[in-house]
Parts: structure tokens; sequence; C-alpha cells
């Protein structure tokens, strides 16, 4: 009774009957009362007043609902959508998904899977050489004479909208998103009651958006110019991109002018949505690469900046920190799977520290030796680079090895139709912010910061307050590697770790420091925001290989009008 009474409510709400067709003929018995219904969703040549179609459906609901044993799948009713002609199974398919019970969605199903056989007057489902009776679910002989049943691709088609139609009242959240996008292209106008009811169901608001432009989508087929007319308006508010492709083919086969104008004008306000939606998603995708070349070049920024240090092997340091990562994962899986989720968590201090030791090796068995030195020290960490990269190809293999997200960082945030923010981008933005306000009040409240910033500028006077000027260089170093670290186990959220993680950005981080200023770590988040969001407005303009080469133009002749960067270096060490 609730689906009749919810019919019901979809003729009253649009207070014009006509969109609910009906039959010549009608048959005063349940079985012929069901097949009126069901022929009133199909037939689009009969139209009947108000009064007339209202007495109608309660006169057939009373009917159908009075008798149980239509609710029962019956092996009439499986022989009818398994044998037979097209038409006529595909009648039989409408009439048992309009109301149908479980034992008939598991039928249909099955009928999808290409699981059911026929043998004479049996119908079998078979699942691992077993055979099931679909009517009672008891297990029976399998026939040595027992037949596919064939399903051709109309026949598939209605198989899938069938279930489609069906899971749009799953408790499951998955299932009903994907049962919409099934639907969506499918403008069947004997659709619409289920859809309109699952409208009124829909409590989750994205999905609820969906259907209605769905609904609206097939009231624009309609032959009734005021539903056309209605669905333009309805239109006209969805920032969905398949909405544009249904106005715009609408558009094509419309031969009313006032439909014509409706629709227009609905286009153009759905491109404007559109547009606004791109544009956010542009500037969203260069905060996120933004941030992702911040924590690349915040290490970078310490090294370079601060140290002088042109340490190519920085990318394989930020390498470091991924694997170190995809260890901790793989620990997890093996000796903690119930706490998996939250893995991240202990992966960022041993990234940090793994980076931070290699670095402090580094620079205790190389670096040291070669401070005033910038080419032979360049030379020197290419080639380190080139060994570390080796020795993570002789252990983990030179094929990328996968890192998974955890459940709280999967899936995102649909702000627009076109504009979607993954949780994993907005997780690695708030970490690079972390970082940042964690690095500045490191340099300019702590007394490691005090000794980094004094080595930095006078080194001589420095030593002669008895600062321990080799221990500062090592803890420094440490410090900008234990960074790289961070940007690497951020890194392996949003891409692939392999050998090669650390080339892809080396580049670009060296132009951030040297565009934001030499150790001016406020030049660093400018330059890389700055760079991030350029690179992808340039991007949807000229493509990414283009605008790489663009930015790359645009720093060189920055650099050549401001050669400082941004912020020009402060103190004696920038007079000097």
């Amino acid at each position: 009774m609730v689906q009749f009474l919810h019919l019901f409510g979809a003729v009253k709400e649009h207070n014009d009957p006509r969109w609910l067709p009906s039959v010549p003929a009608f048959k005063a018995d349940a079985a012929g009362s069901f097949q009126f219904i069901l022929q009133m969703h199909k037939d689009r040549s009969y139209f009947m007043p108000k009064r007339s179609i209202m007495v109608r459906i309660l006169l057939a609901s009373a009917l159908f609902w009075g008798v149980g044993s239509l609710h029962a799948l019956t092996l009439e009713d499986v022989k009818a959508m398994a044998v037979g002609s097209s038409e006529s199974r595909l009648q039989a398919l409408a009439k048992a998904a309009s109301d149908p019970n479980e034992k008939t969605l598991a039928f249909i199903q099955a009928l999808a899977d290409d699981i059911v056989k026929v043998a004479g007057d049996q119908v079998l489902i078979v699942k691992d050489d077993k055979a099931f009776d679909p009517v009672s679910g008891e297990s029976v002989p399998l026939p040595d004479n027992a037949e596919d049943v064939i399903n051709n691709n109309l026949m598939r088609g209605e198989l899938d909208n069938a279930l489609a139609a069906l899971q749009l009242f799953s408790p499951n959240e998955a299932l009903r998103k994907a049962a919409i996008k099934t639907l969506t292209g499918d403008n069947d106008e004997a659709r619409l009651p289920l859809i309109e009811k699952a409208y009124a169901a829909e409590a989750v608001p994205q999905l609820k958006a969906q259907l209605g432009t769905l609904r609206a989508a097939i009231l624009l087929s309609s032959s009734d110019k005021g539903k056309r007319l209605q669905a333009a308006a309805l239109l006209a508010d969805s920032g969905d991109p398949s909405t544009k492709t249904v106005l715009i083919e609408r558009l094509a086969q419309e031969s009313d002018p006032e439909v014509k104008t409706a629709l227009v004008a609905s286009l153009r306000k759905v491109e404007a949505a559109l547009a606004w939606g791109d544009k956010i998603a542009a500037i969203f995708s260069g905060i996120s690469l933004g941030s992702i070349l911040l924590l690349v070049a915040l290490g970078l920024a310490i090294t370079y900046g601060l140290m002088g240090v042109i340490n190519m092997a920085h990318g394989e340091l930020m390498m470091i920190g991924a694997y170190a990562t995809y260890v901790v994962q793989g620990l997890f899986q093996k000796y903690l799977p119930g706490a998996f989720d939250w893995y991240l968590l202990a992966a960022v201090p041993v990234a940090f520290f793994a980076s931070a030791m290699m670095g402090a090796a580094l620079e205790r068995g190389v670096i040291r030796f070669l401070y005033g030195r910038p080419l032979e020290t360049l030379l020197a960490t290419w080639g380190i680079s080139l060994m570390l990269q080796q020795m993570v190809r002789s252990i983990f293999g030179a094929q990328n090895v996968g890192v998974e997200n955890p459940v709280w960082m999967s899936g995102g945030v649909q702000l627009m139709g076109n504009l979607s923010l993954p949780y994993n981008r907005l997780v690695i933005i708030g970490f690079a912010i972390a970082v940042l306000l964690a690095v500045a009040w490191l340099i300019s409240r702590t007394r490691l910061g005090l000794f980094v910033r004094g080595v930095t500028q006078n080194r001589p006077i420095a030593a002669c307050m008895g600062v321990n000027t080799a221990r500062v260089d090592t803890y420094a170093f440490a410090l900008g590697s234990g960074i790289a670290g961070l940007a690497g186990c951020a890194l392996s959220q949003v891409g692939n770790v392999g050998p090669d993680l650390g080339q892809g950005y080396i580049v670009d981080s060296f132009m951030v420091v040297v565009l934001g200023g030499v150790g001016q770590l406020a030049g660093t988040v400018y330059a890389a925001m700055g760079l991030g969001i350029l690179n992808k407005f340039l991007e949807g303009w000229t493509g990414a290989v283009l605008a790489k080469i663009a930015v790359l133009i645009l720093i060189i002749i920055f650099i050549q009008k401001r050669p400082q960067g941004i912020f020009a270096m402060k103190g004696r060490s920038a007079e000097a």
C-alpha cells in the first residue's frame, strides 16, 4: 500500500493527471488491474480526465494489494522473464520489477549475471555447478539438457536499468549513487514515478540533487510543453556537467520557440555555474600543488637558503621519507591490521627521522668537507643521489610501490557538480601549514634556531661566542633533510612511490627557493603558492608541457629584474 500512496502523491503533486497515461481497456480483477498499472507507465497514446484516472488507480491498487499472492515470485513469472520473445520477456521484467520481493531481485540479478539456465519447464539459477530453484530457493539436481538463457543487448540494458531502479532504495549510499549513474541518460518516462519516490525518500543532498536532475531530464523529453518548460527551469539550477549535455541535445530537437528560449536561458546559467566551478577547481589544484612544493622547498630553504649548500640529493631524501611510509604501512598490515587506518600517524615521525639520519650522515661524511665550494658540492650530491636511487632499487625493486590512503583520507567534499575537494589533498594542505608553522617557530623561537641564524649571518663571530658551528651545521642539515622526508610522506598519499620520485620536484623546489628569496621562509611560501596556482591556470590554456615552459620563462625574467627574489635577505650578509 505504501507504493500506491507514493504514486497517488506524485499525481497530486503534479496537479495534472495527463502525465500518467492510460489504456482503453480495464479489467476489474487483480491481475488485470496490475497489468493496467504497468501499461499506464508505458502507453503514451491515451489520456483521460483527472477523476477517471484517480478512480482507476484507486480500484486497481485496492484489487492489487488485496491479493497477496501477486507479491510472491511464481514459476510463471520466472519463465516469462527467461523464455520467449524479447518483447514478452521485457513486459514480464517490467511487471516483476514494479513490485519486487527479495527473490525477484535475486532472480533479476541472476539474469544480469548470466547464471540462469532452462531445462524444459524448469528455470534454474546455477552457482558453482549447483542448481537452485529461483522460486523456493532450494537446491535441485542440474539436468544434463539445461541450456543457458541468452540475453540480447536490449535485454541486458533493461536488466541493468531495472536493477539500478531497484537499487535507488538501497540503504547503501554507494549502491544508490551507482544506480543514479546507470539511469542517467535513460529518459524513459515510465520510470518517473519510481524516481520521484526515490527523490522524496533520499536524505543525502548530493544524491537528491542528482535525482532531481534525472527527474528533470525525463520531463524534458515529455510531449507536454508545460513539463518541458518546468524541466528547463529545474535544470537551470543544476551544476552537474551532464546537465549541459542534456540541454544541448534537447535544444537540437526542440521545435517550440518558447521552450527553446527557456532551454537557451537554462544552458547559459548552467555554463556560468560550471565556469565558476572550473575556476575554483583550478585555484584549489594550484593551492594543492603549491602546498606540495612548499613541503619540498622548506627543507631546501634550510640546506640551501640558510647554509648555502646546493644539495642535488634533496629529492632522494624525500624519496626515503616516502619509502619509510611504505615500510610502516607494511608493518601495520602484517602486525596491526586492526589499526591500519592510523598507520600514517606513525609514518610521519618515522619518515622524518629516516631522512634526517640520512641527511646527518651525508653532512658529516661528505658535505662538511665541501663548504664554500658550490661546484664540488653540486657534483658530489648529484653522485650521492644516483647511489641512493640504486640502493632503493636493490632493496625494494625498480617498480613503483603502492601506498594506500587511510579510510579517513578517502573520498572528498562535493561542492559543485564539477568541483570536488579530495580529502587527501585537503589533509596535505593542512599538513603543509602545520609543518610551516613548526619550522617558523623552530627557527625564530628556539635555541637551535638562534644558533642557525647566528652561524648563517656570521660564522666566525658565532664561533667566538662559543657556538659549536660544526654541530649546528649537522643539526640544520638534518632538519632540512627531515622536512624533505615529511614531503615524501605526504607525496606518497597522492601518487606512486618509486626510485625516481624526487627527480620530478628537485628543479621546481630550487625555483621556489630562488624566487622567494634565499633564506626567506615567507618568500618560500609566496613563491610555492604563486607557482602552483600560476601553473594550474596556464595548464588550462596551454597544456602541461607548455605551462612548465611558460612558468620557467617568467621566473627567468623575474630573476633578471630582481635577483634577490621576492624578499631580500636582511642583515650584514646582504651587504657583503
